[in-house]
């Protein structure tokens, strides 16, 4: 015979409740609220040296750096990226249209202050070509090439001057938004800019650096197109005027292609054999050098080389600033990818590694790096795909690397920076062509991407077609906004709840996706109190424990 329970009980709406049983939400919100602002506002020593170890992390990891275990690797890879710095520094020059020297400024500083202030390891920072590209168009915009210009005439100093004002003025406004969003606590907006817009802007901002290096490496002196379709404006020009081409610098391109290409792949290839990658944008760069110099290439062809390169360090001067209102639309997007492409780096290899970044912080050290670098004539900068790949493949463990990455310049400047001279600067064209390789690449991931999601591939398509058939500014923006698009047919962001208390069992209503990983990962870590930290040190106890009992075993069968 069985029992049946009934029960009767008045339904309540959510108002209703609280009115009949009260709550105390306000009370505790109120009640949290004042603990924080007494816990921010509150000062001591410990908190003091907290903050300091928070907000600038080189007090935090140097204290316990590894010496013997670190040092070798950290020295070895910053040595190595050092010296790709020299021909690349100089080359993306050529890209933000201004003198190569401010491209070996911009490898220095920096470097140096990412170092004290960057939460990535294996983040390799400086100049990048897509940041270059997209600066160089707002300079060539401001202060565009004059027909018929003399380079020893004291008109092209000014005009120089007159570049690299513009462009340390970009450097300064980046760097200045950059620290607002680091007060508004903004280093979340990162995750708007997809894994898909990131590489299919990358991908498409390639050809049009490649196509912009075309008249250098043929020795063509076309001025720069600007604005909507600008990659077919420049293909046009190069096309119109391929009958004055200068062989010399033609067949100059063509012998470092064929020399910089194989070695480059056989790095690729063999990156795992290989200690350290073969130099060979830097060796490139000496024997040019030496050749051009040796056989009087500028006065008996009439190639266009590097010119004069000042010795020591630049003195401090102010930015243009009134240009400001001139640059601050072009100064936004350059921020905004010059940081997602920073962010996204230092996430993928410290997920590959075990460690976290702080997006926020890296806002702060980006911010602090352009801002007091565009003093020292430098142009904007940020994390560079090729030297952060080489820096960890290298053996990097540490920021600490970035210290002597930054003594190899400091060295060229100071002592060897006047005998690049007779550099060709067709040399550096091809150094910019090749420096491409991993971003035509990512046309590889298309499969998978269409296989994983179809909505994320239409948005690498759409992302890919408008940077290159628009402009890089302009394309940018749609992939932005079409990628939002797709975030309105998909819900960006689920209520997270722990089912039982003290068992974690958690249920998550909705997909997971780029625009609310950072936010479930975050959630779930505060859920269930772990970190990639914590994973780490209990993965590494766990194998230590089985070495232990796997050396019992086998002291107790002996």
């Amino acid at each position: 015979m069985s029992a049946s329970v009934a029960v009767y009980r008045s339904i309540y709406t959510e108002d209703r409740f609280k009115q009949a049983y009260g709550s105390d939400d306000n009370a505790s919100g109120s009640l949290r609220l004042r603990e924080k602002l007494a816990g921010r506002c509150r000062c001591s020593n410990r908190a003091c040296l907290h903050l300091l170890r928070e907000r600038v992390p080189i007090f935090s990891w140097l204290p316990r750096y590894k010496l013997k275990k670190w040092i070798l690797g950290d020295t070895i890879a910053g040595l190595t990226v050092g010296i790709l710095h020299i021909p690349q520094g100089m080359a993306f020059a050529l890209l933000t249209s201004v003198a190569p020297i401010f491209g070996l400024y911009t490898s220095f500083f920096p470097v140096v202050l990412y170092m004290f202030f960057g939460t990535g390891r294996h983040v390799s920072t400086g100049t990048f070509a897509v940041v270059s590209l997209m600066t160089g168009s707002v300079v060539e915009q401001l202060v565009p090439s004059p027909l018929e210009i003399n380079s020893s005439s004291s008109e092209a100093s000014d005009f120089e001057a007159q570049r690299i004002g513009v462009a340390s003025a970009i450097a300064l406004l980046s760097g200045i938004i950059m620290l607002c969003m680091f007060a508004l606590q903004l280093g979340f907006l990162s995750t708007y800019l997809s894994e898909p817009i990131v590489k299919a802007f990358t991908s498409a901002a390639a050809f049009h650096v490649t196509i912009s290096q075309l008249q250098s490496m043929l020795g063509l002196r076309l001025p720069r197109h600007n604005g909507a379709f600008s990659l077919f404006k420049t293909l046009a020009s190069v096309m119109e005027n391929l009958p004055h081409t200068n062989m010399a610098e033609l067949l100059i391109s063509l012998v470092c292609l064929a020399i910089l290409v194989p070695v480059k792949e056989l790095n690729m290839r063999f990156r795992k054999r290989l200690r350290t990658p073969i130099p060979v944008e830097i060796l490139t760069v000496i024997i040019a050098t030496g050749v051009a110099y040796a056989c009087s290439l500028d006065s008996t062809y009439n190639i266009e080389i590097v010119g004069h390169i000042p010795a020591g360090f630049p003195r401090p001067q102010l930015p243009a600033f009134h240009m400001f209102p001139a640059i601050a639309g072009d100064t936004i997007a350059i921020t905004f990818v010059g940081y997602a492409v920073s962010v996204s780096l230092a996430m993928i290899y410290a997920d590959k590694h075990g460690y976290s970044i702080h997006p926020n912080q890296e806002l702060l050290a980006h911010g602090i790096s352009n801002t007091v670098s565009s003093f020292f004539t430098c142009f904007p900068s940020s994390a560079t795909l090729a030297t952060t790949n080489i820096l960890e493949s290298a053996g990097g463990y540490t920021q600490l690397s970035g210290l002597f990455t930054s003594l190899v310049v400091l060295i060229v400047l100071l002592l060897i920076g006047p005998l690049f001279y007779f550099l060709p600067k067709a040399v550096l064209a091809c150094i910019n062509v090749t420096s491409l390789r991993q971003m035509f690449l990512q046309f590889q991931d298309l499969p998978d991407l269409w296989r994983i999601s179809k909505i994320d591939f239409m948005v690498w398509l759409v992302t890919w077609l408008s940077v290159v058939i628009l402009n890089v500014d302009l394309g940018l923006a749609i992939g932005v906004v079409f990628s939002m698009m797709t975030v309105i047919c998909r819900t960006q962001r689920y209520i997270f709840h722990s089912l039982l208390p003290g068992v974690k069992i958690l249920t998550y209503n909705g997909p997971i996706y780029y625009g609310n990983r950072s936010f479930f990962r975050e959630e779930m870590i505060r859920l269930l109190g772990l970190t990639p930290e914590k994973i780490r040190r209990r993965e590494k106890a766990i194998k230590a424990l089985e070495k232990r009992e796997r050396e019992t075993t086998v002291s107790t069968v002996v």
